[in-house]
């Protein structure tokens, strides 16, 4: 009977160092999944800093091109419409737009208003986005623009944006937002719902960007 107890106490060791070691293999499969979407082009100044619309994650990307415009990075900010209602307002009694909620934003963090332009016309996806930002360029003559959005987005926004403007003499460049702000740290986000939506929804998205573009 000592034998036969002492088997089982092996095997429930065995299985609960199994265990742990999957939950850690598995956590670092996450992390890098994680980290392989962040990606970051280089451009020390552009003729305008284009915030990416995004509804969830708009704080922390008009707090990202508050900064950059602070540190002289580009002397105006551009700003897509994905036509997307927040929820109620109160004050305005009314249900504003995310664009303007993003205009409020930058002007609260210190960007003048005459600094910030929305591109005309609605977007409704990151292709079309690229699109309209890419004919705004060219009408306005710009030579450059840096794009800034959250960071799990970045490497498909920046694929997207080479794509789109691949035709143009205009240079692109991407700043992505460290993640902790709104998007869930690479370490842990597989705890919260909007992280299942930004890492594993985000892989879908890029397969079907790289299919359809």
């Amino acid at each position: 009977m000592k034998w036969r107890s002492q088997s089982s106490t092996k095997k429930k060791l065995r299985r609960c160092g199994l265990a742990f070691l999957t939950l850690i293999t598995a956590g670092v499969v996450a992390w890098i999944a994680a980290e392989a979407l962040i990606v970051r082009a280089k451009l020390d100044h552009a003729d305008a800093l284009v915030v990416m619309g995004g509804s969830s994650t708009y704080q922390e990307r008009t707090s990202r091109a508050a900064q950059l415009f602070k540190e002289g990075r580009a002397s105006r900010i551009l700003l897509t419409n994905d036509n997307v209602q927040s929820g109620y307002s109160p004050k305005e009694d009314r249900n504003p737009l995310f664009v303007e909620l993003a205009f409020d934003e930058l002007r609260r963090r210190g960007v003048p208003a005459d600094k910030i332009e929305v591109v005309p016309g609605t977007v409704s996806s990151t292709y079309d986005e690229a699109v309209r930002l890419r004919e705004y360029a060219e009408a306005k003559k710009l030579r450059s623009v840096l794009i800034v959005t959250s960071a799990y987005q970045s490497r498909r926004a920046l694929w997207t944006m080479r794509r789109a403007f691949r035709a143009s003499n205009i240079d692109i460049g991407l700043e992505p937002v460290d993640p902790g702000e709104q998007s869930p740290q690479s370490v842990t986000w597989w705890r919260y719902k909007l992280g299942w939506q930004m890492v594993p929804g985000e892989y879908v998205k890029i397969a079907y960007y790289r299919l359809k573009y």
